[in-house]
């Protein structure tokens, strides 16, 4: 990266999901020519997905990879610097902000945008990890409709599990809610909902050991981590981790607001955080809805955010030197 060392951006983002290449997009095409690092993932979570029948304007669906690689060319044919890097240090007390990247290239930037998304907490069992796309998932919302009239599992006892296990309801004949203790820690008005749902069973004391199947899930072992008795279920096809997500915002938090799980808080309507020229979107800010669409959405209101940041930036500085 040596044609980039020690150069000063306009508008450097980090993060290459939906939320990072949608900025990308809006930045390039107001001529601040962004530098894109897509860090770890590149192409975020989608590149995890199978279909994706959700997003507007694929009327027959598109692979998630496949719609990211959309995403990048179409960045890229307006002149955004998408490249294959992680930023490991940025230092913030002084603007432009210095950047490191993969520990050794340090660049600078005018204003930063921050899409580095948030990761799904997984169980870690190896049956879990090949089956991902293939009938194990951690996006009722994405991936329920793919369960008509099947037996589904959901794994977990807060409220994304049993928002999760409600909204699987529309879809599968049959939703059990597998639970490690005996009394879920999800609001008490979602307990209710999911409790009066005539489709939604309750495994207490329970643990998912093993997703069974080869190319897609065939059923699935469960042990009671109390009495030790393994049962296999094997009608399910589709698996469900609810155990929550983690952000991807560890290299910001001692300098940004967050709330008590890492997500960064922005100000009012924008994508601003409480420091100059730093701007955050996607699933890093969004603690709720957590779609390919609504982070394209924040990506753009960032890009358009942080033009209107440097424009009036540079009006200051020409007033200034005026005066």
């Amino acid at each position: 990266m040596e044609d980039i060392a020690g150069k000063t951006f306009d508008v450097v983002i980090v993060g290459s999901g939906p939320a990072g290449l949608t900025a990308a997009l809006y930045a390039a095409r107001a001529d601040l020519n962004p530098l894109v690092f897509e860090g770890p993932e590149p192409g975020g979570q989608l590149m995890q997905t199978t279909d994706v029948e959700n997003y507007p304007g694929y009327p027959e669906g598109v692979l998630g990879p496949k719609m990211m690689q959309d995403f990048r060319e179409q960045a890229q044919r307006f002149g955004a610097d998408c490249r294959y890097g992680m930023v490991t240090d940025i230092d913030f007390g002084d603007r432009p902000y210095k950047l490191t990247v993969d520990e050794e290239t340090e660049l600078f930037a005018k204003s930063i945008i921050v899409s580095t998304g948030a990761s799904a907490k997984w169980l870690r069992l190896d049956s879990e990890q090949r089956l991902r796309g293939k009938g194990v998932s951690a996006c009722a919302t994405c991936d329920g409709a793919f369960f008509r009239d099947q037996h589904v599992i959901v794994v977990g006892g807060g409220d994304t599990a049993m928002e999760e296990a409600t909204f699987l309801t529309k879809f599968a004949s049959k939703v059990t809610v597998l639970h490690r203790r005996q009394e879920l820690r999800a609001s008490k008005a979602l307990q209710s909902r999911a409790f009066n749902d005539e489709k939604i069973e309750f495994m207490w004391d329970t643990e998912l050991k093993e997703v069974l199947g080869d190319e897609v899930v065939d059923g699935v072992e469960v042990i009671n981590n109390k009495t030790r008795e393994v049962t296999t279920l094997d009608d399910v096809t589709g698996v469900f981790i609810a155990i929550g997500h983690k952000p991807n915002t560890d290299l910001f938090k001692e300098v940004l607001t967050t709330d008590e799980v890492g997500y960064i808080k922005t100000k009012g309507e924008s994508t601003a955080t409480d420091l100059e020229g730093v701007f955050a979107s996607g699933d890093a800010m969004d603690p709720v809805y957590r779609q390919a669409v609504t982070a394209a959405g924040t990506g753009c209101r960032a890009a358009l955010d942080a033009e209107r940041f440097l424009a009036e930036e540079k009006v200051r500085e020409k007033v200034a030197v005026g005066g």
